[in-house]
Formats: structure tokens, sequence, C-alpha cells
């Protein structure tokens, strides 16, 4: 299994795009794909903010749980959260 350091922000974003692509069909090919990908005719402006949300969602997922928590210093842990009893 690879690590998030393997994974390119590249390939993520094209995965998703793929994944969407392919969640979205309406079935009324059953299944045939194109010879290109839709990714390659996907717009540039497109392609670099999906690889730009992959980067972020790799940073976050490669960020230590510890320091998650800290930065999310006003929200109660679960379970523990006082409703005003």
């Amino acid at each position: 299994m690879s690590t998030i350091q393997d994974v390119s922000a590249e390939k993520l974003a094209q995965l998703f795009h793929d994944y969407r692509e392919a969640l979205a069909h309406d079935g009324r090919d059953h299944g045939i794909k194109n010879e290109s990908s839709s990714w390659d005719r996907t717009p540039q402006s497109e392609r670099k903010l999906m690889v730009a949300a992959a980067r972020l969602a790799l940073l976050e997922l490669a960020t230590a749980p510890a320091e998650r928590t800290r930065s999310r210093k006003y929200y109660a842990p679960p379970g523990e959260a006082d409703w005003g009893c």
C-alpha cells in the first residue's frame, strides 16, 4: 500500500476527476469509455485548480492528528461538550 508521500497531487486530482465523471455518469453508454481520458480534455485552468485542491488535501492528511486537534481549540472533543447544564 502506498503512503501519502507516494501520491502525487496531480494523480490524486486525476483520480477524483475520473471518479466524479463515473459517479455522475447516467449509464447510457454502458461502460464504454472514449480512448482519450476526459482529464486530458479538461481545461488547463480547471486542472490546475483541482491539483491545488489535491495538494491541500494531501497536506491535511499528512498533518499529525495532534496538530489538527490543536488548531480546532474552539470545538469540544467528542462527548465533552457543555450543553448549558
